[in-house]
């Protein structure tokens, strides 16, 4: 069993409520999960060092170039360490036991309890607005080949910093057009009366998340919620095992479901040893057949059913 990873009293360990009393500081609670880069290091080394022994298995979907030392030195690098014995992950096809009470009691599938969801955001709990990502590469003069991300991490100071207010400029103005994903408020209502812990791993930075939760979900609750802050980002799995490990889950992701829309989402999931569960859209249907891949819905509330009769993915 790995040792515990973050403290409990750790910032990032906020809960992260949408009340409308508490809507008003929601920039200000998100911005807490902000750290400084040695302590993202730190808490990035132990977390995949912890469950790096799943990494040898992964190789065949995440098509990466391995080296043990990027996770730290470079995070930007989608990279995972080899080292020590491996580890079995969750046989395939992956199942989770029924949420409701009484299916559960006459299940006898084997299918292990499910003890939380991690969301992605943009274009998984609000409509893709990919149109960003091509005004982001044009204000930063790199083509569709390079990653947004590891290229602003790459930038000295102060060009690193100039980087980022352009991209979140950006996402300033788009989050004022943000509408919800068909069936977003029917699946966190199923998932609250079922008492399914919810977090977030995104991308994004602090504002855009802020602004959907507290538009959209102003009855709900994400505990923890990750965004581009903490480092390395997705497709790294270091977002995920820290939300595992903030809900005190000694099996890493193997007790979670991912739930997102890009090849980021799914292969973040899929290392970190969760299910993954892809939301189609017009420009990921690649992703379908994709190895990484256990589960694909059309839109969000067709998962109440998935979850209520028990998950099975393929």
């Amino acid at each position: 069993m790995p040792p515990p990873l973050i403290p409990s009293h750790h910032p990032s360990n906020t809960k992260v409520s949408t009340h409308p009393r508490t809507s008003s500081t929601m920039s200000h609670v998100l911005s807490r999960i902000s750290r400084p880069q040695s302590s993202q290091q730190h808490i990035a080394r132990r977390l995949v060092l912890s469950h790096r022994s799943r990494f040898p298995t992964l190789l065949r979907c995440s098509r990466v170039h391995i080296n043990a030392s990027a996770i730290v030195t470079s995070p930007t690098k989608r990279a995972m360490s080899t080292e020590a014995a491996e580890r079995e992950l969750p046989q395939r096809p992956r199942r989770f036991a029924p949420l409701n009470p009484a299916k559960r009691a006459g299940s006898d599938d084997g299918g292990r309890e499910l003890k939380g969801i991690v969301f992605d955001v943009d274009g998984t709990l609000c409509l893709p607005q990919t149109y960003m990502f091509g005004e982001m590469r044009a204000a930063l003069g790199i083509t569709k080949a390079t990653d947004i991300l590891d290229h602003i991490y790459s930038l000295p100071e102060p060009a690193q910093s100039e980087a980022q207010e352009k991209v979140r400029a950006i996402e300033r103005e788009a989050m004022t057009k943000q509408q919800p994903q068909e069936g977003l408020v029917e699946l966190m209502q199923y998932l609250d009366t079922r008492q399914v812990q919810k977090g977030i791993c995104t991308r994004n930075f602090d504002a855009p998340v802020s602004h959907l939760l507290s538009t959209f979900l102003p009855s709900t609750s994400f505990d923890p919620v990750i965004t581009r802050a903490f480092r390395p980002p997705k497709p790294s799995p270091a977002g995920i095992l820290h939300i595992a490990a903030t809900w005190n889950l000694e099996d890493g992701g193997d007790s979670l479901i991912m739930v997102g829309d890009s090849i980021d989402d799914m292969l973040a999931g899929r290392r970190a040893g969760a299910a993954t569960v892809l939301l189609l859209n017009e420009v990921n249907r690649e992703l379908e057949g994709h190895e990484c891949t256990d589960f694909v819905v059309g839109r969000l509330d067709e998962l109440v059913g998935v979850l209520e009769g028990g998950f099975v993915g393929r």
